[in-house]
């Protein structure tokens, strides 16, 4: 079988991959080694809650708003999540039943049962084999495997642990026991908080402190609803959270594990602390085992992600692209890029990207009235609706091409670092719209934030606020902040003069954009010219 594509994993990406693949006409397959669809989720998380949001009841009719606070929805206009489940943290059973829905009603191609033992490449066409020998080839590999490969710590002892993927979830094992946990990302509160009320002695140990995703806006990090154990650990009811390395594991005489800690916020001091049970709870990588020599793709972040372009395809093996949680390798612990309310738009991204690499079709888009109040009511709009620029902020957003012409180009949801690296950054003029936090870096209370609501301080807003940044020749001349809006309304009129002056200005000839920029530029050499002079006075009253 010879293919335009072919998608290894039927996960919420492969899904959604296909779906596109399948509304373009293009030939494709899924190859999935289970029978069903979202294997992963039918394991994991291993307590079932899934920490994605499912808020049903929003107010709002319109569909694109609601997929703010949809993130386990695929992009599609049938089958929606909030139709399965009205919990706010809903049951990993209910997405499996999602998604098998979502492949019947897009009748997406998918060969299951197809387990690959190898995937290789000659002379431009991958084959991928399965262990029963059967072939697909195709042109382009798109992996969406997700991080099937559990880390393993490496110290001596490690084997006495037990996995994160393998450890009972009945709390009743562990009654009145001393249970270590190794990790302080979500598996290990959800493996803790599962524990709290049967065990004697929790303790999470990590080398690095905990961070919680309420104060750096990162969902990836300690949601609020695994985080009950920190209560009890900070009032004192026999829990513990331990910044620590572990240096090895021994079992004593009387059957307990001795864990052998090096803090590492106690100048260096070393301890052992005995528990009868140890459970790894640190985390999953892509597991490149599968391709031969002749395509092995590159790794990043300690072997966590493989390396890709701004086009998420392979840095050393073309035609070779990455879909789902391996995208993150982009934006790692800064978007929402491994997580489906976020790679669901980096997927529609790359069907685009493929589409005009492969088939010579351009990225949709629509034409606007070279007018101020015409584009400021498009870009307003879209600020107050569109779920990708909320959703994957600073990472994805819309272009405005600023050309001659009497209608302007105006396209949505484009990946700013594949816009930066395309043919599409070629243009003379441009701008970009996107939602933005500010610098929250040195805030230490998130609930204690001195706020100045003057429109001229909006590049000092620290939440979540629009910026439209203007492009001369490829470079960035100027960019404007616009305030935030504490429900993320910009259609009020307050907004709308803002954002026509903004694009009045731009609008006013021609050439405004690189007459800014060359304004920058005489500014810049002006003040070092300056500076220049200071410093030769300064050196003659030295002498």
């Amino acid at each position: 079988m010879k293919l335009d594509y072919v998608i290894v994993g039927a996960g919420p990406a492969g899904l959604q991959l296909a779906y596109y693949l399948e509304k373009q006409q293009k030939s494709y397959t899924i190859v999935e080694a289970a029978e069903n669809v979202g294997e992963f989720f039918r394991h994991y998380p291993r307590h079932r809650t899934l920490i994605s949001i499912n808020k049903v009841h929003t107010g709002f009719e319109d569909r694109e708003m609601n997929l703010r606070w949809d993130w386990n929805s695929l992009l599609n206009d049938k089958v929606f999540f909030p139709e399965y489940s009205q919990e706010y943290f809903s049951s990993a059973d209910k997405l499996t039943e999602y998604l098998e829905d979502f492949t019947a009603a897009h009748d997406l191609k998918i060969k299951f049962g197809f387990n690959v033992e190898n995937i290789s490449k000659q002379a431009g066409e991958f084959t991928v084999k399965s262990v029963d020998g059967e072939l697909v080839q195709a042109k382009n590999l798109i992996v969406a495997t997700g991080f099937s490969k559990e880390k393993v710590p490496n110290f001596p002892g490690s084997e006495l642990a037990e996995m994160y993927s393998e450890h009972s979830t009945d709390p009743m094992k562990y009654k009145n026991k001393r249970v270590l946990i190794l990790g302080k990302g979500n598996s290990a509160f959800e493996t803790a908080e599962n524990l709290i009320e049967t065990t004697a002695v929790v303790a999470l140990c990590s080398p690095n402190p905990i961070k919680l995703a309420w104060n750096t806006h990162y969902v990836g990090n300690v949601r609020a609803v695994n985080n009950n154990f920190l209560d009890t650990y900070q009032l004192k009811s026999q829990n513990i959270v331990l910044d620590a390395d572990i240096v090895s594991l021994e079992r004593t005489e009387d059957g307990k594990i001795m864990a052998n800690i090096h803090y590492t916020h106690a100048k260096d001091e070393l301890r052992s602390i005995p528990f009868d049970h140890v459970i790894m709870a640190t985390g999953f990588k892509f597991d490149n085992s599968i391709f031969d020599e002749s395509c092995t793709p590159a790794l990043s972040h300690e072997g966590k992600f493989p390396k890709m372009t701004s086009s998420w395809e392979s840095t050393n093996v073309s035609n070779m692209y990455f879909a789902g949680v391996l995208m993150h390798q982009r934006d790692f612990k800064k978007t929402m890029s491994g997580f489906i309310h976020g790679f669901r738009y980096n997927i529609q991204a790359l069907a685009n990207v493929l589409n005009k690499k492969n088939h010579d079709v351009a990225w949709p888009s629509e034409k606007l009235a070279r007018d101020p109040k015409a584009i400021a009511d498009h870009v307003l709009k879209q600020l107050t609706y569109s779920s990708a620029m909320f959703l994957q902020p600073g990472f994805i957003g819309d272009v405005l091409l600023l050309d001659k012409s009497e209608e302007l180009t105006y396209l949505k949801d484009v990946p700013f670092e594949y816009m930066a690296d395309s043919e599409l950054s070629s243009q003379e003029s441009y701008c970009t719209i996107s939602l933005e936090y500010g610098d929250f870096s040195k805030i230490t209370d998130p609930f204690n934030i001195e706020r100045d609501p003057s429109p001229e301080k909006a590049d000092q807003v620290e939440y979540l606020h629009p910026i439209i940044r203007f492009y001369s020749k490829g470079k960035m001349a100027y960019e404007r902040h616009i305030l935030e809006d504490l429900e993320n309304d910009y259609e009020r009129d307050c907004f709308r003069e803002v954002t026509e002056t903004i694009f009045k200005e731009a609008l006013m000839d021609e050439e405004a954009v690189s007459n800014v920029a060359l304004n920058i530029f005489k500014e810049a050499m002006s003040n070092n010219m300056a500076m220049d002079q200071d410093m030769a006075y300064s050196v003659e009253t030295e002498k």
